[in-house]
């Protein structure tokens, strides 16, 4: 197993849920169904939650879903439930009996009421919470940023999510009220990636909940998601996670299964990007799939640590990837990256191609290599250094 980097966010309670902290990482998910289809979204619910899916999310946007939603829970009994308000932060009181979280997008604020404060209407939100026992996510989108942010940071759409999150955490800490998770989410991965890591340098006490919005189609949509999921929780970035998917309401559970694979090969090392971790070794390989052409591919990711464990304490990244889709591309970050063919691998150091090497050839060329990082970056030769270590 890798060791990734420890997160330090409190720990809150989402129903029967707990998220941040020591806690393991939540999946979760959202029904695609129409909220006044009860027997659909009660149906979607139980296989949500039947796929592992610790909290399954309700979109409400009008009075009219309230008594739908109300039904839907007395048949979803034991689910823990999140509501979308959507863009009527109004319905709040009148949800938050059938919920045990809710969620509110700082851009839809001033949709309504647009003479009341923001910071009046976050107010009343949080009462509502403490009254019902609820915990709440501030869900920060890219395409509905808070006006007042993009007009404060007009050519900086990035800043403007950060700063929206982090300006309502301060509203959360004026009102004393600490059950809150954030989430910033965008389409592209990459500021994913960046926005959340800025955020959680700010404020690394506020449990995350990570997600790529509109990812798209599997298989794509799956790796967008992966890459920023796999940089981001490698370095203790994320809390519960979800996994949208473009995909038809009797396969939508393929969300969690996706989100929980996800989480697994990240906590042994297997990844599709290459991830910074820091310091000391770091090896990282693909999650084996249909695309891998040998299999003898798992078998060198294994000789790979085993044959590199005396460089430890160096801050060395070896990427071993089993097909030749991912593998040019995705190796490209690390210090020495192979990719599996067929028949022979290609070793890289970092951009520039070594050459390719039969499978019971490249170990040794790959030994090579890494002694002559050790060098590049202690001065220390390799008869040197084994003489020292007598």
């Amino acid at each position: 197993m890798m060791e990734l980097t420890q997160r330090t966010t409190r720990k809150i309670k989402i129903g029967k849920a707990e998220v941040g902290g020591d806690a393991p990482i939540v999946v979760q998910s959202m029904c695609a169904t129409r909220t006044m289809d009860i027997d659909a979204t009660v149906a979607q619910t139980h296989q949500l939650a039947q796929a592992g899916a610790g909290v399954v999310r309700i979109a409400l946007d009008n009075e009219k879903e309230v008594a739908a939603l109300r039904e839907i829970r007395r048949q979803t009994y034991g689910i823990t439930l999140s509501v979308d308000l959507q863009e009527n932060y109004r319905i709040a009181d009148r949800v938050a009996p059938h919920v045990d979280k809710i969620r509110y997008n700082p851009g839809h604020l001033h949709h309504i009421e647009k003479a009341k404060p923001i910071p009046q209407k976050v107010k009343w939100l949080v009462e509502i919470a403490r009254e019902h026992d609820l915990a709440i996510r501030i869900g920060v989108n890219c395409g509905s940023v808070a006006p007042a942010f993009v007009e404060k940071y007009p050519n900086d759409r990035l800043a403007a999510l950060v700063e929206s999150a982090v300006y309502h955490c301060e509203l959360m800490a004026e009102l004393g009220f600490e059950r809150f998770a954030v989430s910033l989410k965008d389409s592209d991965p990459a500021k994913v990636t960046e926005a959340n890591r800025q955020f959680a340098q700010r404020r690394p006490d506020v449990p995350i909940h990570l997600g790529v919005t509109e990812a798209g189609l599997p298989p794509d949509g799956i790796i967008k998601t992966r890459i920023a999921f796999e940089k981001l929780l490698a370095q203790g970035i994320g809390d519960t996670i979800r996994v949208s998917l473009t995909l038809p309401n009797e396969r939508k559970h393929e969300e969690v299964e996706v989100g929980h694979q996800i989480v697994r090969d990240i906590a042994a090392g297997r990844f599709i990007s290459v991830p910074d971790f820091g310091s000391g070794l770091n090896i990282i390989s693909c999650p084996s799939c249909s695309r891998v052409e040998n299999e003898r591919f798992v078998e060198l990711a294994q000789q790979v640590k085993e044959i590199t464990a005396y460089a430890s304490r160096h801050r060395i990244t070896i990427a071993v990837m089993g097909c030749r889709v991912n593998g040019p591309g995705e190796t490209d970050d690390a210090d020495l990256g192979l990719w599996c063919g067929p028949t022979t691998v290609n070793l890289k150091k970092r951009e520039r191609k070594l050459g390719n090497f039969k499978y019971n050839e490249v170990l040794g060329r790959l030994k090579l290599e890494v002694d002559k990082l050790i060098a590049e970056r202690t001065g220390v030769g390799a008869p040197e250094r084994e003489m020292a270590n007598r």
